[in-house]
């Protein structure tokens, strides 16, 4: 499940509110999954978009045969999403030193009219890019049902005049698409670059390619490695490049090390905070931090890092983010208790929920005559309250007819 805070822009009514959106469904990992290369959706997933009283509000399936993939989905200001869908397509990979009866996982991007489902764009990058270009041998298939993962397309992200910056991350590459004919306009990194690289500009395995203000782009460049246990070409970190079209050539702008450094073979991006700062997901390590704009150099790691912190035992996040979000749900909070030994512990939860404060036990012979007889904070969703009571106990908001306690939740 890939999710995070988005904009939804209702077509008609020109209103906008946030929600919560991702994918879900399942990604081929070996050896659980051979059928597919890894990180591959399974058939069968979807997108979820949910408003911040956690009601539903759509559900978005690819189109063309194609399977939604868990990599992007961005909603946009026309009331549409774009998104990643892929499928893998029969191909005989002889000529690329793959098996004959292979298959190679295309992908696609896709836009669908949120309001009515329709597709309304749609760009395959088997129609434009080479398979030959990919830094992922065609022999890799045969650990993979056959399949050839030569693009793995894993970001989108829309530009000022509609044009479209699609990231490739098996062919080190991202290009710049025209909504109007489909054609690309520039190829950055990659065998065919139109742009040569100044000093550690060169980036390898890359994520999260995004536009930025004034001709600058930024990714999270994972530089290792081709999965299971490649060899790393460069640390992972978080880069920003300066674009000179006119002379073709890409500039490191900024850099963001980790310290201790880390490689991360997949995974991972660099988000751009309203204030400046850049918050980074270390992908495939546990990782996510945060970052003044200077940044630092390798070897550097500490230099201007303004947060770290790392999830607990293997967990990961795909990506990570830093963005507000006001849950109110719709549903009223939980409560039970248990009994034991004269005492009873009260637990209370209202998942979702970001506004509460804390917690009020009441309790009393009759719903009419509660008295508080304990509280407890909620910097989490769930606490816990001890109280000497032989009073029954009830769920938060539903009072027991003879008697009981109450559970109020304090804003």
């Amino acid at each position: 499940m890939v999710g995070k805070v988005q904009t939804y822009y209702h077509h008609r009514s020109r209103l906008a509110e946030p929600v919560l959106t991702w994918w879900q469904g399942s990604i081929a990992i070996p050896p659980a999954y051979t059928n597919l290369p890894g990180g591959a959706p399974e058939p069968g997933g979807c997108y979820y978009i949910y408003d911040s009283h956690y009601n539903l509000v759509r559900t978005v399936f690819a189109r063309h045969g194609f399977h939604p993939d868990e990599h992007e989905f961005t909603l946009t200001r026309r009331g549409t999403a774009l998104f990643i869908a892929t499928k893998p397509i029969p191909m005989d990979l002889r000529r690329y030193g793959g098996p004959e009866n292979g298959a190679i996982l295309d992908s696609e991007v896709q836009e669908v009219d949120l309001a009515t489902g329709e597709l309304v764009f749609s760009w395959d990058i088997l129609d434009h890019v080479d398979p030959a270009e990919s830094e992922v041998s065609a022999s890799d298939a045969s650990s993979s049902g056959g399949v050839w993962d030569a693009y793995h397309m894993n970001s989108i992200d829309e530009g000022p005049h509609g044009e479209l910056l699609v990231s490739a991350r098996n062919m080190w590459a991202a290009y710049d698409i025209s909504r109007r004919d489909g054609r690309i306009r520039w190829q950055l990194g990659g065998k065919k670059s139109d742009f040569t690289f100044g000093p550690n500009a060169d980036f390898f395995w890359q994520h999260d390619v995004r536009f930025r203000p004034g001709s600058r782009i930024s990714m999270f460049d994972d530089g290792c490695c081709n999965q299971p246990d490649g060899t790393p070409e460069q640390e992972s970190h978080g880069l920003i490049l300066t674009v000179d079209f006119a002379h073709r050539r890409a500039t490191v702008d900024q850099t963001y090390y980790h310290a201790p450094p880390l490689f991360s073979a997949s995974q991972g991006n660099t988000q751009a905070l309203p204030h400046g700062n850049q918050f980074i997901g270390w992908g495939q390590n546990s990782y996510y931090s945060e970052y003044a704009y200077p940044g630092n150099s390798q070897n550097n790691g500490l230099q201007n890092l303004l947060y770290d912190a790392k999830m607990p035992g293997s967990d990961i996040s795909y990506r990570a983010y830093r963005n507000r979000w006001v849950g109110k749900p719709y549903y009223p909070p939980s409560a039970a208790a248990r009994a034991r030994g004269g005492r009873s512990v009260v637990y209370a939860s209202w998942n979702g929920s970001t506004e509460t404060r804390g917690w009020q036990l009441l309790a009393g012979p009759h719903p009419r005559s509660l008295r508080v007889v304990g509280r407890a904070p909620a910097p989490g969703s769930r606490r816990r309250s001890r109280q000497r009571t032989g009073v029954r106990t009830s769920r938060s908001g539903h009072l027991p007819r003879k008697g009981g306690c109450s559970v109020r939740r304090e804003s």
